[in-house]
């Protein structure tokens, strides 16, 4: 009983217990969801299909976005709701300096690696506007975010003079999709790389000690020789190069962008993706692991309402139902709750 309690107390638990009910509801109504084929793509390659294989490729860049909200809730308390529209933007820019001025060019105008870097800057560029006005500001993180969830979509629209520029050139389309000859995509194999990277400095600094310190007390981490406004600072513009690869994932997919229409809601499952991880929404103490299996639960929930034909006008609402009950079990309160409610249970047990 005592492994139990010790079981349930873990924050991966929700998580694991949310995957595990979606992996046997699949497996009752429509087993073939786990199946695993080899096709040929568009580019005559053979590459690996299946249900499986798109939650991993597609929940690759909501897991990216994860990382980074996971930070910046544990540090200020709050969420960034503008990341979709800064995923339209930080694609709008790798398509304007791929494309320059032409809508359809016949070539790249810059290399592939250029088009990243300016991408990532100005991404980082706007998560530090973002937080300027949390920490030195001191606005409400959903307040300050407000602002360019508003503007960018608009912004990213105006970079690119309301043109939709489609890149021609294969090379550009490989890291959405795949590298030849690698039958998995390769959004894969790009999560796991920044999934390393970020696991290795969390590691090797002290960046998640002095988040968390931040974020349970920000004036006694003050105290404690910690500057509480340059560390909320910093998450934000580290939020923004998740937003920069994600949104650079995104756009390579298509090798075009509908800006109104790209990343849509894609906040709100990054903020479920921490809430289901068992991380409090009010800051303070964080899981990475948690949050990364969050994000690949709420992805499998996607799939497997896409997969049973739910509409998608209908989908958040469906969506938000499970989730709901999935982030109020993991509540502490409700925990403490269940835990004294069978405490009295056994107690009652007992003097019967």
């Amino acid at each position: 009983m005592e492994k139990f309690k010790k079981l349930t107390r873990n924050q991966l638990f929700i998580p694991v217990v949310a995957l595990i009910l979606l992996v046997i509801f699949n497996l009752i109504k429509d087993p073939s969801f786990f199946a695993i084929v080899v096709e040929q793509n568009s580019m005559g390659n053979k590459v690996l299909s299946g249900s499986l294989i798109t939650i991993l490729d597609y929940g690759s860049e909501l897991a990216i976005l994860a990382l980074g909200m996971t930070l910046v809730t544990a540090a200020s308390g709050g969420q960034d709701i503008s990341v979709g529209a800064a995923i339209a933007l930080a694609g709008s820019v790798v398509l304007r300096v791929l494309c320059g001025t032409e809508a359809r060019p016949e070539a790249m105008h810059a290399p592939i690696i250029v088009a990243f870097i300016v991408c990532a800057l100005v991404a980082m560029a706007f998560g530090a506007f973002n937080g300027v006005l949390v920490a030195y500001f001191k606005l409400q993180p959903m307040v300050a975010t407000l602002i360019l969830f508003t503007a960018g979509r608009s912004i990213a629209a105006w970079i690119n003079n309301n043109q939709l520029p489609i890149i021609s050139d294969p090379k550009f389309g490989y890291f959405g999709n795949f590298f030849p000859g690698i039958p998995i995509p390769s959004p894969i194999f790009i999560a796991v790389i920044f999934m390393t990277v970020t696991f290795l400095i969390l590691r090797f600094t002290k960046l998640a000690l002095f988040t968390q310190a931040v974020g349970i007390n920000s004036e006694s981490s003050r105290l404690n020789g910690i500057n509480p406004k340059f560390i909320k600072f910093i998450t934000y513009v580290i939020l923004g190069f998740c937003v920069a690869v994600a949104g650079f994932i995104k756009v390579s997919r298509l090798s075009t962008i509908n800006y109104s229409v790209i990343a849509k809601d894609i906040e709100m499952d990054a903020i479920l993706a921490v809430a289901l991880g068992g991380n409090a929404l009010s800051g303070g103490k964080f899981n990475m692991s948690a949050s990364i299996l969050g994000a690949y639960v709420i992805q499998f929930l996607t799939i497997t309402l896409y997969k049973f034909d739910v509409p998608s006008s209908a989908l958040p609402a469906y969506k938000a139902v499970v989730v709901i009950i999935l982030v109020v079990l993991s509540a502490p309160v409700v925990r403490e709750k269940l835990a004294s409610l069978k405490k009295n249970m056994a107690s009652a047990k007992e003097a019967n």
